[in-house]
């Protein structure tokens, strides 16, 4: 468990900045000094400026808020309404068991990213409706996961134990079979942070998600692609972050998935 200490402090930092964005940064991300446009890094300027004059590096520590905390609340949205989708599916059984998982196919079937264009693109574009494209591709992973676990354990001993015990449905799936598969989800969330990030971050890329002037790290990136030979800071800085970012969650989620995989 100590092995998990530096990934976890690391994650609860950018988490931090993210929550705490506002008071972190050194000037007001959006405003506008056009007499500063483009200035390179700096010590007042630490990340340079963008074509507004506006200080990068606030933008950016504004944009985790944006990205990160959205991400995040993406995540736990999917994860947990897929798991219990998936987990009622696998312990129920029946007609809306085929439904359902007919449906996750469906879905399952399309490209994510593609279907997350298409989606966000007919909702009209905006962080809220990216975000609900991505929830509505998103949820048939975890149902899968989470009805496989479930028709795993149905078959253990101590499944039918605790129905000769008299302990009702409710009580066997909250007490019994939810617990048992929350470390395969857990692992599949955290691994999945970096994912939902980049994807987010992608449609703001391309117009469907955030929007001007929100300082979101994708839109950011959007805007600063034109000066990428001229102002090359303007597009690195959100880049860097969202690399950043990615690859701790990422380092975070490989390490959980080796701890519960030596603890089961």
């Amino acid at each position: 468990m100590k092995k998990l200490i530096p990934y976890f402090a690391a994650a609860g930092i950018l988490i931090f900045v993210a929550v705490f964005a506002n008071f972190l940064t050194p000037f007001d991300p959006y405003a506008q000094n056009l007499s500063d446009a483009l200035t390179p890094p700096n010590a007042q300027n630490l990340l340079g400026t963008d074509r507004y004059g506006r200080d990068v590096l606030s933008r950016v520590i504004v944009g985790s808020q944006t990205t990160l905390c959205a991400s995040l609340l993406l995540l736990a949205t999917i994860s947990i309404v897929g798991s219990l989708i998936g987990a009622l599916c696998g312990f129920h059984g029946g007609k809306l068991d085929g439904f359902l998982m007919r449906l996750s196919d469906i879905f399952l079937a399309f490209p994510q990213m593609v279907f997350a264009i298409a989606a966000a693109g007919a909702l009209g574009g905006g962080l809220l409706n990216a975000a609900a494209a991505l929830a509505i591709i998103g949820w048939p992973k975890y149902a899968r996961i989470s009805r496989g676990l479930v028709l795993s354990i149905r078959s253990m001993p101590y499944f039918d134990a605790a129905k000769m015990a008299g302990s009702s449905s409710t009580k066997i799936l909250f007490v019994h079979v939810l617990p048992n598969i929350a470390g395969t989800l857990l692992v599949t969330a955290a691994l999945d942070v970096g994912t939902i990030i980049m994807e987010l971050a992608g449609l703001s890329f391309l117009g469907l998600g955030a929007q001007p002037p929100t300082a979101e790290w994708g839109a950011m990136m959007n805007n600063g692609r034109s000066m990428l030979q001229t102002a090359p800071w303007v597009i690195f800085a959100p880049g860097t972050a969202i690399f950043i970012t990615v690859a701790t969650f990422n380092l975070l989620g490989d390490k959980l998935r080796d701890f519960f995989g030596r603890t089961e």
